[in-house]
């Protein structure tokens, strides 16, 4: 009988070795996402301030995602709104009103929008045009002319809402991002959600100045006719530390771009966004239109009715779950909050427990600590004022 060794073709063993070595590549990358993942886990969980979860959460992913530049872009999710962006070697300063204007009124691919309401929300453009990326407008007028290839994006939602987008870029004659690439991306879409809602909503609320309300006009060219004092104190906190930038704040940007084209007939269009300023201040921008080529903008500090959504965003609280913890902490018992409410006191203890669990806390002291260090118990207690 010939060696079973002797009957196997020499080409054969080494079509066997090369499987086996894809196999261990493939065996590597899984074992190198499944790190990053629990990796960005942890980071989402720091408590940090968006730059430093943007730079740290990039350092990570770029381990099973290489990538050549990046922009977390934050949205206000009551509007979906762009109202902050942190770019890391990626598009130029002064491409950002036009790619502002694409993103909110003309026909491309892959808008944060429409990844929104996507079964899967990430995608390549490359996937999405089918290898032509000169079919996406902002490729072929921003993207292409900065040096960038490939793109994949990323809306990141979670269970209260939609928070953010995230762009990874590619040089020119880098390979496309593959759809693996894609799915673990998608797959940390709800984990940067937690990251980035905590790190809007949780950080520590600004005790310094507060500024009158800010009014500016835009001229048709996007220039300054008319600012008062308070609106150049507003933009300045709206800004990044650093060197001034060519474009204005991104909040202010998407409000101009939407009250333009509520001024062009679009009426499923809203002109207004809540932000949080570098000191930690909220603010609302609103937007109109003034003529035919004029946009009015205000600036003015959020008042507490604005802020609820805001606040029970921060821990995917309900209406009665914020209702009833703005109640704990005043103080009142739990017969004394169903009373207040017109509930069972079984009921509120239902509440109660939910409440524990969405903010990771065991007893009333405990959360009374961590929900309201930052203020949060005055407008609550407003909010209930105007909603008994």
């Amino acid at each position: 009988m010939q060696p079973l060794c002797d009957a196997i073709h020499p080409r054969t063993l080494g079509d066997r070795d090369t499987e086996l070595g894809k196999l261990r590549l493939v065996g590597v990358a899984a074992a190198t996402r499944a790190r990053v993942r629990d990796d960005i886990v942890r980071i989402v969980h720091r408590g940090l301030a968006l730059p430093d979860l943007a730079r740290t959460v990039s350092g990570s992913l770029s381990r099973a995602v290489p990538f050549d530049g990046t922009c977390l872009l934050t949205v206000d999710p009551a509007t979906l709104l762009p109202i902050g962006e942190i770019v890391e070697n990626g598009l130029p300063p002064t491409a950002m009103p036009r790619l502002t204007e694409i993103e909110l009124g003309e026909p491309d691919v892959n808008k944060f929008t429409a990844l929104a309401r996507a079964p899967v929300p990430a995608a390549s453009l490359s996937e999405a045009t089918g290898g032509d990326l000169d079919r996406s407008l902002r490729h072929c007028e921003i993207r292409r002319p900065s040096g960038f290839a490939d793109e994949l994006r990323a809306v990141l939602t979670d269970a209260t809402g939609s928070w953010g987008g995230l762009t990874l870029l590619r040089e020119t004659k880098r390979p496309n991002f593959t759809r693996t690439d894609v799915r673990f991306v998608a797959s940390l879409a709800s984990i940067l959600a937690d990251g980035v809602r905590r790190a809007t909503l949780l950080a520590a609320a600004g005790d310094g100045e507060r500024f009158d309300s800010g009014f500016l006009v835009l001229a048709a060219d996007d220039t300054v006719e008319l600012a008062n004092p308070a609106a150049e104190q507003w933009i300045d906190e709206l800004s990044p530390l650093g060197p001034p930038t060519i474009p204005r704040p991104a909040a202010i940007r998407a409000v101009v771009v939407q009250a333009r084209r509520i001024a062009a007939g679009s009426r499923d269009v809203v002109a207004s966004a809540r932000v949080r300023t570098r000191a930690g201040h909220w603010l609302v921008v609103r937007g109109w239109p003034v003529g035919a080529d004029r946009v009015a903008v205000l600036l003015e500090a959020a008042r507490p009715a604005e802020l609820a959504a805001s606040i029970a965003d921060a821990y995917g609280f309900t209406e009665r779950e914020r209702a009833i913890t703005a109640l704990v902490a005043r103080g009142l018992t739990t017969t004394e909050i169903a009373d207040r409410l017109h509930l069972s006191a079984y009921t509120v203890q239902d509440h109660l427990k939910a409440i524990f669990v969405k903010s990771a806390t065991s007893s009333r002291g405990e959360l009374v600590s961590r929900l309201f260090f930052d203020h949060h118990v005055a407008r609550l207690q407003s909010i209930t004022a105007e909603h008994p």
